[in-house]
């Protein structure tokens, strides 16, 4: 008898549980479903009062049974979770940037480049250019997993938590979605919730906020989601990255992003040419401000997938995408005092310092002059009236000179002739626009500048260190380059202004992490002049080993792609100076890598040495961009065109007919994707 009560009792906790559970799961289906109709349609479906019922309704719930616990459900958009420390992590799919153009002679020389690479008619998606803070969100079997920032590029911080708060993003997915898949976006704040925040600091005497897209981007570096959540911020997508894709056009995927629950605005349009694109263009330079949120200009792309992927990236930016701005804001304002600052290479620039004017946004105090030429070519002099605008929107410059304002007692700018750190006479190498000053070992500035690098995210990246503190441990006499950084110690450093025993610790263990960091960052790191990022990835993967590069000759070092008689000369002057072979020994000696590493030698021969392929078409046992990997790591080169230097033209299927015929016309050999894993063997 008392077991068939136990039975009974069980019987009824699982039925309850099971109601429960229902109720919890249709709650979230309908906020769900309440949620897109108000943040993405701008449909409301319901009162406000009503959802906030059934939101307080559903947080009772999962309060009362956690057993049903849900990292997506609909209550975690008020946030309350805090974050000390935003996570550093790695893109799935790097976010490159994007090439501007400024006038319609641009974009015609943009769309020539691509009708040489590509065959046949090229479509283009024109797409409102967003002025926020570009996002990357991973969607796993259709919900949010993860939220990360544009960053370098190549890496970002992980802001999820603030991110699942923003009422237009979806955390759970409805439709084919793929299961894996990464979509990129900005996150925006709309003009009234903007207008609307500074009321409301108005009110309470608090400073006010400058612009919208500094603000959005702020917010998601705030400690307390709950105070994220409490901002208007949106997100408008625009972007979808996965292995594979459901749809073959970039139009086609602004649409199933949004039957899927994005908020994709519908302005976007299919052009068939660029004099469409430039109707696009010249409409909307036109009604922009009739927009609930601000644009800095349009972003034209190549329509088509395969053709995107057959044009495939430069360094920096894919050569199917280009960005028209719209022409930037001017102000006028008077230039006070020419400064002047010492690079890290010892390049004087030469600063005006401004009286503050509010430009695009934000207060102005400071622009580059660039050099001696530019002041001379404008004619500009300290007290002149001067006009300013953001090149890009981004970073303030002196175009011109009101010269009827001109002060009577003017007197023409004399540029410097003395460094105005360590006072040394300054050159000017002849062909080169900027003045240097040749005290490399001596300027502090230059000092500083070099370690500042040396421990930048894209060279070493140590973390717990930053540029303040390099200047401390300088100024302080603990470190003279960066070598001497891998010979700091914990009680050294602790004394030092905002030094804490925990901050000195971290610090200490940053430095010995990066000796793990890869050869050809570590030699981007060394600060070698006109050796980039780019540049120096070339330079380690043709030499292999610092002692390599140390010891090639000239005509060595201009064998290499891309590098020309300036980098070989920069390579050469460097590693003829004793002080830096010193530091390079040290450096080894410390365990930094020099040399790459036996795991990366594994997977590269020189069987492709010399030969330059085009790849053309897609492919079925690698993809084209595994393809181009092999040919790389073989020692090939891989061209954008065919000319009468290729070698191979890899062909897969729908190989364009004129790239066919001027292979067959030039007597470049054309081969298979099967031909060319055979050579590899």
């Amino acid at each position: 008898m008392k077991q068939t009560l136990r039975d009974f009792v069980g019987f009824l906790f699982y039925i309850c549980c099971m109601i429960i559970e229902q109720q919890i799961t249709q709650l979230r289906d309908e906020l769900r479903h309440h949620n897109y109709n108000y943040y993405v349609l701008d449909e409301a479906t319901i009162s406000d009062f009503e959802f906030d019922q059934k939101l307080k309704l559903l947080q009772k719930l999962e309060a009362e049974n956690p057993q049903f616990f849900d990292p997506n459900s609909p209550t975690h958009r008020v946030g309350g979770e805090v974050t000390k420390n935003f996570e550093t992590v790695p893109h799935r799919y790097r976010m490159y940037s994007l090439d501007n153009s400024y006038s319609k002679e641009d974009l015609e020389d943009w769309e020539a480049r691509i009708q040489k690479m590509i065959d046949g008619p090229v479509e283009y998606t024109c797409e409102l250019k967003y002025d926020g803070a570009s996002m990357s969100l991973t969607y796993e079997n259709g919900q949010l997993v993860k939220a990360v920032t544009r960053g370098d590029g190549v890496q970002g911080d992980d802001v999820t938590i603030n991110v699942k708060t923003i009422k237009s993003v979806p955390l759970q997915l409805k439709g084919d979605f793929p299961n894996s898949f990464d979509i990129r976006g900005e996150i925006i704040l709309p003009l009234a919730g903007f207008a609307k925040m500074n009321e409301e600091r108005l009110e309470a005497g608090e400073e006010l906020y400058r612009n919208p897209r500094n603000t959005a981007s702020g917010s998601l570096k705030l400690q307390d989601s709950a105070e994220v959540a409490k901002r208007p911020l949106e997100c408008l997508l625009y972007s979808l990255k996965a292995d594979t894709l459901p749809f073959t056009t970039q139009f086609e995927g602004l649409e199933k992003a949004r039957q899927w629950g994005f908020k994709v605005p519908k302005e976007a349009k299919l052009a068939k040419s660029i004099d469409e694109v430039l109707e696009y263009i010249n409409y909307w330079d036109i009604h922009r401000h009739d927009l609930p949120y601000e644009i800095d200009g349009v972003v034209v792309k190549v329509n088509n997938l395969q053709q995107q992927e057959e044009l495939g990236y430069t360094a920096k930016s894919p050569r199917w995408a280009m960005a028209f701005k719209f022409k930037a804001e001017q102000v006028t304002t008077v230039l006070n005092e020419i400064t002047y600052q010492v690079g890290r290479t010892g390049a004087i620039t030469p600063v005006a310092n401004l009286e503050p004017v509010e430009l695009a946004g934000t207060i102005v105090k400071r622009a580059s002059l660039h050099n001696a030429d530019q002041i001379k070519k404008l004619d500009i002099r300290e007290g002149d009236t001067v006009y300013v605008e953001k090149g890009g929107e981004i970073i303030p410059k002196i175009i011109a000179v009101e010269f009827s304002k001109r002060p009577a007692n003017s007197q023409p700018t004399r540029y410097i002739t003395q460094c105005p750190e360590c006072k040394t006479q300054l050159i000017r190498n002849e062909g080169e626009a900027q003045h240097y000053c040749p005290n490399v070992d001596g300027c502090p500035p230059q000092i500083i500048g070099r370690i500042q690098h040396f421990i930048s995210r894209k060279a070493m990246d140590i973390e717990g260190l930053g540029g303040e503190t390099v200047a401390l441990l300088v100024n302080n006499g603990l470190i003279k380059n960066y070598a001497d950084l891998y010979e700091l110690t914990e009680a050294q450093v602790i004394p030092l202004e905002r030094m804490a025993e925990k901050s000195a610790e971290n610090l200490i263990n940053g430095i010995e992490a990066s000796k793990q960091v890869p050869f050809e960052r570590v030699l981007f790191a060394l600060g070698i002049r006109y050796v980039g990022e780019t540049v120096a990835k070339k330079l380690a993967k043709h030499f292999k080993t610092i002692a390599a590069i140390e010891h090639a000759s000239f005509e060595a070092l201009i064998s290499v792609d891309e590098i020309g008689d300036r980098i070989a000369e920069s390579v050469i002057s460097f590693f003829t100076s004793e002080e830096h072979k010193e530091i390079i020994e040290r450096l080894k000696h410390y365990g930094v890598q020099l040399e790459i590493s036996a795991e990366k030698l594994a997977n590269q021969t020189n069987k492709l040495g010399g030969k330059i392929f085009v790849v053309s078409g897609v492919f079925t046992k690698v993809s084209r961009d595994e393809l181009k990997k092999l040919i790389e790591d073989n020692g090939g080169k891989v061209s954008g065109s065919i000319s009468a230097k290729t070698n191979f033209v890899v062909a897969g299927d729908n190989m364009g007919p004129s790239k066919k015929e001027k292979a067959e016309k030039l007597g470049v050999a054309i081969i298979s994707e099967d031909d060319f894993l055979e050579m590899l063997q």
